[in-house]
């Protein structure tokens, strides 16, 4: 029987091309898109778990509250490690301080490199299971040593094994090389790291570390930490809760610091917060792309069910003679089900085709390097798992429609589909145009909202600007002559020094007070260092008062601030004031207009900028804009080298810093035009189908209107009203529900976009015009068709 069916539905399938091609092409792109999204969401949902203590790894964070406020933060004081080891030792294995990764030179000999990487304790290896390639996990126990990744040590030392050998760390740290470990993996928290050093070196190299009058106020290092076996992840997060609260001071505890274990397992999906309750993250990305992977391959069985069912009255005579010569229901449902399937299998080996030919572009449009599991028998389970449930789902109801003619009407040659049998095809339709159209609004709308962020003022100018990252004490030390080169020979306009770019406000700072301070308000701001020339490299926009100078030496004493932190403090004539920093009188010189540093989606933060150029990590440069970016960087470059010739000449521009803040929107706008279109394409091979159909169906009916006088214009309008109909309902569901979804996502944003009444109007418009072309064609084509011919034998 199943061979008797295999080879009446390859008949079926060579002697019918047009349908057969149609029904493939559509079903191998519905099955490439699932093949694509399910690969990404199982990178998504994988992520991390290659660690093998992955279910009992976690990260120590707090929640913090300011000014009425519930901030939570992965950042703790460097003290923090020690007291959890101390006091609750028997619920951890391992407990990990470190610092934030970050670019450091790594030179052996005249060879330099800049690497990412971190300082870490001694356990963190053992921790994260680091498969060593040579050494072993505990070289992190001498603290002047440090571990390579396999591609480091090949950048460094090529096919040479670099245990023992000694590398100058950022110019001025010896450090012996103790192991090398396999490159983590992409989908890893870890995956940035090329080299890993001890925590106690790091600790060794910023001697204000273990100076600090304060230490658990400042919260500046991360900390990671594996349960024991035995210890309850819940039961062990509530009994340190209140370690921090117990040691900072009696003004440092109305910040009520909660410390909590957050798991691995949601690190990368559920990584937002909001006034201390965890709202979610990529989860809605795997979420949203998961529902776009079943829709689209619902478009691509929609389709199946139309053309079959379309070709209904061709295939009556067939059931009719079946059931005349004795085949009952049942095999003919089989037989029908055998088809779909068959199509389903060669759309399936069409499919792998296409995504091994994307992969490379999908990789790069989605930041991924996933690739086709062949040598994974569960995946060859599901993918054949799916492709059969598809052809099944695709072939169920023309399966089931088909079987149900009755052989006398048939061959009697009384049947007709009837004036109903149409509008299950006509609702599916809809329903395909419907779920693109909220594809394409979906698409638009967080483009729109990508560009309405990066058109936010933000009162400096990126144009031309540079940062550079202080590698070495002999950038920092030569400075001041650097800068005086920089200018004097026309390389750039203004060079400073500061302690974060401008596009990252990376420190935080409380225990600002000010006149008049409102009872219960918390003097917590971001605070940036910065030397003179600061306001003249970024052209920052002063409103009030003035900028640094040195022809001011109060001004070592003197702060300017942003718009926001004057409105906190309920300044209403800054300038002149004075604000305290733990006790420490400044006066507030100027005031900038508001500096996007953060997010651009988000409220400009409360700023402070301080001149301090001795707490500085990095150099910015406002090139010459008379000269060319190459020439002028040219330049910049020998006069670096010129004080530091062993380290790299490593820059980034700020727009390119900027642009990384709108990566993951952009990424997530990128892949859903990209299913969007696809949608879009097998929703018109469905009316192509249909067209061609209908079209073949009216032939004599076209052929007797030419002959009484009917134009090409008032045929191919009568063969398309009733699609421009569907097309119009389809319209009316998809944009009510896009905008109720789009208005939804936008709530994320504080700094958000509206959904404006032309881009509807566009989708709209352009819908109706792909759906009109698609149909045009088969109508245009009988519409053109010799009537003779079509009524020749009547």
């Amino acid at each position: 029987m199943l061979r008797n069916h295999t080879k009446v539905a390859w008949r079926n399938l060579l002697n019918n091309k047009t349908f057969s091609l149609l029904n493939i092409a559509g079903l191998s792109t519905g099955l490439a898109v699932a093949l694509l999204i399910g690969l990404w969401i199982y990178d998504e949902v994988t992520f991390n778990k290659h660690h093998a203590n992955y279910d009992r790894i976690v990260a120590v964070m707090q929640h913090q509250t300011f000014n009425g406020d519930v901030g939570t933060q992965t950042a703790n004081p460097y003290l923090l490690g020690e007291e959890i080891r101390n006091k609750y030792g028997s619920d951890f294995k391992h407990v990990i301080m470190t610092s934030w990764p970050d670019k450091h030179i790594l030179a052996q000999g005249n060879h330099a490199v800049s690497k990412t990487g971190n300082f870490f304790e001694p356990d963190f290896p053992e921790m994260i299971t680091l498969r060593m390639l040579s050494g072993t996990r505990g070289g992190l126990k001498d603290p002047s040593s440090v571990m390579l990744s396999a591609s480091t040590a090949r950048a460094m030392f090529g096919d040479t094994d670099p245990v023992g050998q000694i590398v100058k760390m950022d110019g001025r740290l010896d450090v012996k090389v103790s192991g090398v470990y396999e490159d983590l993996p992409h989908n890893s928290s870890f995956g940035d790291l090329e080299f890993i050093a001890p925590w106690e070196l790091y600790l060794i190299s910023q001697p204000w570390i273990k100076e600090m009058e304060n230490p658990w106020r400042s919260n500046f290092t991360q900390t990671y930490a594996q349960l024991a076996d035995n210890a309850d992840l819940e039961k062990v997060s509530a009994k340190i809760k209140d370690v921090k609260l117990h040691k900072v001071r009696a003004e440092d505890a109305a910040f009520k610091p909660e410390v909590f274990l957050f798991p691995m397992s949601k690190w990368h999906l559920y990584s937002e917060w909001k006034d201390g309750i965890n709202t979610g993250g990529r989860i809605q990305f795997v979420w949203l792309f998961g529902g776009t992977g079943l829709f689209v391959l619902l478009l691509a069985c929609i389709n199946f069910m139309n053309l079959s069912t379309a070709r209904s009255e061709k295939r009556a005579r067939e059931v009719g003679i079946r059931k005349a010569v004795g085949s009952v229901r049942s095999q003919l449902i089989s037989q029908f089900l055998s088809e779909s399937v068959m199509l389903a299998c060669v759309g399936f080996v069409l499919a792998l085709l296409l995504v091994y030919i994307s992969l490379p572009f999908f990789n790069s449009l989605a930041d991924k390097r996933v690739s086709i599991p062949v040598r994974q028998p569960l995946f060859w389970l599901i993918a054949f798992g799916v492709t059969f449930f598809t052809g099944i789902i695709a072939g169920s109801y023309p399966a089931f429609y088909l079987s149900s003619f009755e052989p006398i009407k048939v061959l009697k040659g009384t049947f007709r589909a009837g004036r109903y049998a149409a509008v299950p095809r006509k609702a599916m339709v809809v329903l395909q145009f419907t779920v693109s159209v909220i594809l394409i609004t979906g698409t638009a709308v967080v483009f729109k909202q990508i560009q309405y962020a990066r058109n936010r003022p933000t009162a400096y100018n990126r144009e031309g600007l540079i940062t550079i990252p202080i590698a070495t004490p002999k950038l920092y030390d030569n400075f001041e002559f650097i800068r005086q080169e920089l200018t004097g020979s026309g390389a750039a306009q203004a060079a400073s020094v500061t302690s974060a770019p401008t596009t990252r406000l990376s420190q935080i700072n409380n225990g600002y007070t000010w006149k008049n301070m409102q009872p219960g308000t918390q003097g917590n701001f971001g605070v940036l260092n910065v030397s003179h020339d600061f306001g003249q490299t970024i052209k920052w926009q002063i409103i009030a008062g003035r900028d640094f100078s040195r022809n001011f030496t109060t001004d070592s004493n003197a702060i300017i601030l942003n718009e926001t932190a004057v409105k906190f403090m309920g300044l209403k004539n800054p300038v002149g004031e004075i604000v305290k920093k733990d006790n420490q009188p400044l006066t507030v010189i100027g005031v900038v207009k508001d500096m996007v540093m953060e997010s651009p989606y988000q409220p400009v933060f409360r700023t402070i900028f301080e001149l301090d150029s001795k707490n500085v990590n990095f150099i910015n440069i406002r090139l010459n804009p008379a000269k060319p970016v190459t020439a002028a960087l040219a330049q910049a470059e020998g006069i670096f080298r010129k004080y530091d010739p062993g380290v790299p000449f490593t820059y980034t521009f700020a727009d390119d810093d900027y642009a990384i803040k709108f990566d993951t929107e952009q990424r997530i706008g990128k892949l859903s035009s990209f299913f969007s279109v696809l949608a879009i394409f097998i929703s018109c091979l469905g009316l192509f189908g249909m067209a061609s159909f209908m079209a073949e169906q009216r032939t004599k009916e076209i052929g007797v209107r030419k002959v009484l006088g009917a134009s090409i214009f008032n045929l191919w309008r009568l063969m398309t009203k009733d699609f421009a109909l569907l097309i119009l309902i389809a319209l009316s569901i998809a944009v009510p529900v896009a905008c109720y979804c789009m208005n939804r996502w936008l709530q994320h944003y504080d700094y958000r976009t509206d959904i404006s009444w032309w881009i509807l109007a566009s989708i709209c418009g352009g819908a109706l015009g792909i759906a009109l072309l698609t149909v045009s064609y088969q109508s245009i084509k009988a519409a053109m068709m010799n009537p003779v011919e079509a009524l020749k034998s009547e």
